[in-house]
């Protein structure tokens, strides 16, 4: 469990099951950095921003308006705004925030694996690195954020708290069906892909990762079993693998990082089935760059990388007659309606 608590479930935003699947796009720009080694607060190279125009041309192919959450490396180094700048002067993108509280300043605390979640540092201290953050990606971008993700998910009710103090009003932090506590991280296992409320004020819409158990088993068999093969003796076995080809279980999240074009539709099919509308495809921008992601390693990697998008995008704009949405648009639909009936 997290230092500080963790996040309680909001009110639910419901969706008519003749509307249409609606398609968002976030993605974590941030500096490259080896995800084997340990944090380091000289990881700040964002050389990989060069080839941000990758994922951009595909996603003006299909008119979507992908959500930047920029990190502090981004927003303060030139290298890693300017590729942004044209793309949003052009209106084909929002940028939002993204913490990596290790890189961002002030540097207050020590640099360890439960320091990288924010919620687990003293609230001031969180609410100073938020105010660097958010001063840093207005210099850059002429425009204050409003939505948030917390690198790593590390989101609970006192960092939800400062996020509403800070004047944001989306956040797309939590990560169903994970739990981080092992690593001194907050759980999200109770928690599904539908958008919510953050409570206490239901001003900040919640509108989370993609993530869900697909396969044979009921939902609740479904989670022990996942959790089960979590295991660090039956990982080595591949006992996830294992569940999966035999389509008992498989947690599969809406990102070309190391889910198959297959998996992801098959997500969305199942979830589609149980009234969930809105959809969030995410990753991470130095994926677009080979060699800074355990996803894409050489440049046929990331061949198939882009062509999982382009698959997925076909398949969610044709068979599901999907449309294509932002978190921020979203949001105005659906708050003004929700807050009047609180």
């Amino acid at each position: 469990m997290s230092a500080t608590g963790m996040l309680s479930p909001g009110s639910p935003i419901e969706h008519s099951r003749a509307a249409a699947p609606q398609l968002f796009v976030v993605v974590d720009t941030e500096e490259e950095f080896d995800w084997s080694a340990p944090f380091a607060r000289t990881n700040t190279s964002v050389r990989a921003m060069r080839q941000v125009h990758r994922g951009q041309r595909l996603f003006d192919e299909y008119g979507l308006r992908p959500t930047y959450v920029v990190d502090y490396a981004v927003a303060a180094n030139p290298e890693g705004y300017q590729p942004l700048l044209e793309i949003v002067r052009d209106a084909r993108c929002e940028v939002g925030a993204h913490l990596h509280p290790w890189i961002n300043p002030p540097h207050d605390e020590p640099v360890n694996r439960a320091n990288s979640f924010t919620c687990n540092l003293p609230v001031a201290l969180q609410r100073a690195k938020l105010a660097v953050l958010c001063d840093t990606i207005a210099a850059s971008f002429g425009r204050r954020p409003v939505t948030f993700k917390a690198g790593r998910y590390g989101l609970t009710d006192a960092t939800a708290m400062l996020l509403e103090e800070a004047g944001f009003e989306i956040d797309n932090s939590v990560c169903p069906r994970f739990d981080f506590s092992s690593e001194g991280g907050p759980s999200f296992r109770r928690f599904d892909a539908q958008p919510f409320l953050l409570p206490p004020s239901r001003r900040v819409l919640e509108v989370p990762c993609t993530v869900e158990y697909v396969g044979r088993l009921p939902l609740t068999v479904a989670e022990r079993l996942h959790r089960w093969a979590s295991h660090s003796a039956l990982q080595r076995l591949g006992a996830h693998g294992v569940l999966s080809r035999l389509q008992l279980v498989n947690r599969i999240m809406l990102s070309p990082e190391g889910n198959s074009f297959d998996e992801m539709r098959i997500l969305v099919r199942t979830l589609v089935s149980r009234g969930i509308r809105t959809f969030t495809m995410s990753f991470h921008s130095p994926s677009l760059e080979p060699g800074h992601t355990p996803y894409v390693r050489t440049e046929a990697d990331l061949g198939r990388f882009l062509d999982r998008i382009k698959r997925f995008c076909d398949f969610f704009f044709g068979d599901l007659s999907g449309a294509a949405s932002t978190v921020s648009r979203f949001r105005a639909s659906v708050v003004p309606t929700a807050e009047c009936s609180s």
